[in-house]
């Protein structure tokens, strides 16, 4: 594919130690000096239940036209896995059923799910607001160019990934020449109207390059806007800044530089009680690609299935799932260090 940058081989085509779950869960958990469900009762809030299901997020495939040296997902060119027609229609019949407000679509790449086109359709037709999860240049790739009309006519959120405002930094994290082709995408969503205010959500998140928590999301957001307008005339609404998760192809780049255990004492000496009140696994009900069911995308990377409502899109609860207790492990410190993060930025 084109508009690539570098491509690398996922763990799944290198057949690395890092492909199975249960080997990334057990060196999570080693080299973590804390234990999450000690840290949660200390705050009161053991065990973790949903507090509802607000958001409906579907994974619809591990194919991407990148392979982000951070992915937790493992996606990249060379992944097949394609959530099928069946189980597409099952996430919208729960869409629709159980009213749930919002339908936030990810993956890998979404735009590359052959049925994307409808998913968006179909799900704004219900009435619920569509976030799609964005990483820019798949929307240049010829197949996928009508994408950004689509997104606008029903007014569908985007959130788009970019690691920084500047090359160098973007560019070492997702390839050569990813941020040239970051910014002409943003390019083409300001001329259609996102981020300019009208009612088009173009929200950016950003994660660090390397091993460090992020900054204050709204200095952030204050400083991107400036450098974005003065630099290349981009505007956007909302930065969100999410903390690199220690799983799949980060938790490979930690264990070969040997700061698997630095990165996890970091996460563990952050904790947040405030944090950890709106971890988006309370409110929201995660799906796979295959129709599991999960509490977030990260459970679902690990393969932490949801523990009540349902093993399955198929024979799913909602009364069970609303409040239903949720799957934690040592991972989890990242979503709570610090002021929080979530598929929404910082959650205090």
């Amino acid at each position: 594919m084109s508009g690539t940058g570098r491509i690398l081989p996922t763990l799944q085509r290198r057949n690395a130690p890092l492909v199975s779950t249960a080997e990334q869960r057990r060196r999570i958990e080693a080299a973590c000096a804390g234990r999450f469900d000690e840290k949660l009762e200390s705050a009161g809030l053991w065990p973790l239940a949903a507090t509802g299901i607000e958001i409906l997020q579907i994974n619809v495939g591990k194919r991407c036209n990148q392979t982000c040296r951070h992915c937790h997902v493992d996606a990249g060119p060379d992944r097949k896995e394609v959530m099928p027609p069946e189980v597409v229609e099952a996430c919208l019949a729960l869409l629709e059923q159980a009213r749930i407000p919002t339908l936030d679509i990810t993956g890998g790449a979404p735009e590359l799910h052959p049925a994307f086109r409808d998913i968006v359709t179909r799900a704004a037709r219900t009435g619920a607001h569509v976030i799609h999860r964005c990483n820019l240049t798949a929307i240049l790739l010829p197949n996928y160019s009508d994408i950004p009309e689509l997104l606008a006519a029903h007014r569908v959120e985007i959130v788009a990934s970019l690691p920084y405002f500047k090359a160098r930094e973007t560019d070492r994290q997702r390839g050569d020449g990813v941020f040239e082709q970051s910014i002409e995408a943003l390019r083409r969503l300001n001329r259609l109207g996102y981020g300019q205010g009208g009612g088009l959500e173009l929200n950016l998140v950003m994660n660090p390059v390397g091993t460090f928590l992020p900054g204050n999301q709204q200095q952030l957001e204050t400083r991107w806007k400036h450098e974005l307008l003065l630099r290349h005339g981009i505007r956007f609404d909302r930065l969100f800044t999410i903390t690199n998760m220690p799983i799949s192809r980060f938790l490979e780049f930690l264990e070969e530089n040997g700061r698997t255990a630095e990165y996890m004492a970091r996460l563990v000496n952050a904790f947040n009680p405030a944090a950890a009140h709106g971890v988006m696994c309370r409110n929201t009900l995660s799906v796979g690609w295959d129709g599991t069911l999960y509490d977030c995308d990260f459970n679902q990377m690990l393969d932490l299935p949801v523990l009540e409502g349902g093993p399955s899109i198929f024979d799913v609860q909602p009364a069970v799932l609303r409040t239903r207790r949720i799957a934690v492990g040592a991972h989890c410190f990242g979503c709570t260090a610090g002021s929080g993060s979530s598929c929404g930025g910082q959650t205090v």
